[in-house]
């Protein structure tokens, strides 16, 4: 249900992120406590602002409002991914080439499971982090999630 959910929603979402210059960074319907939230985060060159969100918002409520693809009472909201941004697609990696990344495995690569270092390179089968000078070639296939990390 989720996923279709997420489908409907790029679905109605998509032309007007296209024609505004936008980019759809993710979708999430989760339920969190006893509420439904579906989160849609964007971004843009020179980042999004409140502006941004609320006509966003606005148009995608009036879309939603007029498919109805959702049976639950949820929250709508429109967002930045944040500075640490998530990596899910492909265009994400290759973009985030030289950029302090923290990457999580299905299972153990050399050992580990969690990578916090460089993104060394990406060609769309392996994704290579440089942690201090250990250099660790993780298969893109076990990646289970990744993000932009902040450098303390």
């Amino acid at each position: 249900m989720s996923t279709q959910i997420k489908s409907t929603v790029e679905e109605l979402v998509r032309p007007f992120l296209d024609d505004n210059g936008f980019e759809l960074v993710d979708i999430e319907y989760v339920k969190e406590g006893g509420n439904w939230f579906l989160r849609v985060y964007l971004d843009k060159e020179g980042g999004i602002d409140i502006d941004d969100c609320t006509r966003v918002t606005e148009y995608l409520s009036a879309k939603l409002d007029e498919k109805d693809p959702i049976p639950d009472a949820y929250f709508l909201e429109i967002s930045s991914p944040g500075a640490e941004r998530p990596l899910k697609k492909t265009q994400d990696y290759h973009k985030a080439v030289g950029e302090h990344v923290f990457i999580t495995t299905y299972e153990p690569v050399n050992g580990l499971k969690e990578f916090e270092g460089t993104l060394t390179s990406f060609d769309e089968e392996t994704v290579v982090v440089t942690i201090g000078k250990k250099i660790h070639s993780i298969p893109f296939a076990k990646v289970a999630s990744a993000r932009l990390a902040i450098l303390f």
